[in-house]
């Protein structure tokens, strides 16, 4: 076998349950269904004299938060929502994403100063669904990454 590591140990592989997703305040924003955070990169191309390839350099980049909220009551975020859209002062959040290890490792990651982005469900109802709130957000400040998984 050449691959005796196999992919790290899949032991360790870690699903939905292990991660969870609370405010700045560390409360666990427990009717969050699921949470996703990315980064999409903007490069600048350009070509050199002599050179016939294409080439990029790093420009900008955005990272977005997208969130499912099951709808049990209305919380603070809707209404700050709904008062931020009445005073036309948008909010900013706080939020930290976690991942459990099996080993009592964990990943933190905090995203700062995230406004409302894109398209926000205000109400989404569909018979025989549970009824779910979409959140989109842009993070305004770089993640911070505070712990870092492990499989010692």
């Amino acid at each position: 076998m050449i691959n005796t590591r196999a992919a790290g140990d899949a032991r360790h592989a870690r699903t939905g349950k292990d991660g969870a997703f609370y405010n700045a305040d560390g409360v666990l924003l427990a009717t969050v269904e699921s949470f996703t955070s990315n980064v999409s990169f903007n490069n600048s191309s350009y070509a050199v004299l002599g050179n016939a390839q294409e080439l990029e350099t790093a420009n900008t980049f955005k990272v977005t938060l997208t969130m499912s909220q099951i709808v049990i009551e209305d919380d603070a975020f809707i209404q700050e929502l709904i008062e931020a859209m009445k005073t036309q002062t948008m909010p900013y959040w706080n939020f930290q994403g976690t991942l459990n290890g099996r080993n009592g490792s964990e990943q933190r990651m905090v995203y700062s100063e995230c406004v409302p982005s894109g398209q926000v469900d205000l109400q989404n109802i569909t018979t025989g669904d549970v009824v779910k709130r979409a959140w989109n957000f842009a993070v305004n400040q770089p993640p911070d990454l505070q712990s870092l998984l492990s499989i010692d």
